[in-house]
């Protein structure tokens, strides 16, 4: 168990954290990370759905940890193209790898901006309200079926371009909005521009990687400031279980996009919002 107390959750706040809330944590981090159905509406409601404390900060970034290393592992051969890339750029020489760091870059660069703004200002817990993520969770779902319907496949990932890529990394910021999704928000963006299902998704991933890093970056230091850091064996568990459940979601979403559409996830964004309208209503 995991005892802990963080500002973010009140002064002096102590959390029990059993096995079976850390398993379904991780898990839930591992399966909606990479989904566009937002990882951080269904942490946000594990803990109301359980009736459990909320699991703090130390599990939060071993589960993020998990999910890098998972996206990290998948798009191996791109991730290498883009860090050699940029020795290649310090030298000069602009190639494939090379401009697409620099794209994946420029995408990260908006939601950065927002995001740091947003927290420094702490309006980023003020979104976390089920009315919120309920709202969020339907009208993003529709916004993913219309432009799912209504636009043409014809682009791929190496046809990706730098006005393209920042028109998504600027979607992307509509993601701090818990209920929003960040890989639905970016897939959207994305398909709207006319590219294939997989390459979006395919572009989404690689634009979590600099987001996941940043977020755990700045979790990491609230945590150390405050001197609650408490490492151990659970947030290895935490950390395992979400590398391996992410990395499982990751192959059969890709698999998945191969030949069929997004339409079961707008499906399960629409049911689970009606649900939580219903909720908040009644």
């Amino acid at each position: 168990d995991t005892r802990i107390s963080h500002p973010r959750w009140g002064p002096g706040r102590s959390f029990h954290v059993t096995l079976l809330h850390l398993i379904v944590v991780a898990m839930v981090q591992g399966l909606t990370e990479f989904l566009p159905i937002s990882s951080s509406a269904h942490l946000i409601l594990v803990p109301l759905a359980g009736d459990w404390p909320d699991q703090g900060p130390t599990v939060d970034i071993a589960v993020h940890l998990g999910t890098l290393g998972a996206v990290l592992l998948y798009f191996r051969r791109d991730v290498g193209a883009m860090v050699v890339g940029l020795f290649e750029l310090a030298g000069g020489n602009i190639t494939p790898g090379a401009r697409l760091s620099m794209q994946i870059a420029l995408g990260t660069v908006p939601a950065l901006a927002v995001g740091y703004y947003l927290a420094s200002q702490g309006y980023l817990e003020q979104l976390r309200s089920p009315l919120i993520i309920a709202w969020a969770t339907v009208l993003f779902g529709v916004l993913l079926w219309a432009v799912e319907g209504l636009c043409l496949r014809v682009n791929r990932v190496d046809q990706l371009s730098f006005g393209g890529i920042l028109f998504i990394g600027l979607a992307q910021t509509l993601a701090l909005i818990p209920g929003t999704s960040r890989s639905g928000i970016t897939i959207t963006a994305a398909r709207a521009l006319g590219y294939e299902r997989e390459d979006a998704a395919h572009i989404s991933l690689l634009l979590s990687i600099p987001i996941i890093l940043a977020a755990g970056g700045y979790q990491s230091l609230e945590v150390v400031q405050s001197g609650h850091l408490a490492l151990g064996l659970d947030a290895l568990i935490a950390a395992a279980l979400a590398f391996g459940t992410a990395l499982l979601a990751i192959a059969l979403m890709m698999r998945w996009l191969h030949h069929a559409s997004y339409t079961p996830f707008v499906i399960y964004r629409l049911i689970l919002g009606a649900g939580l309208l219903y909720w908040v209503y009644t």
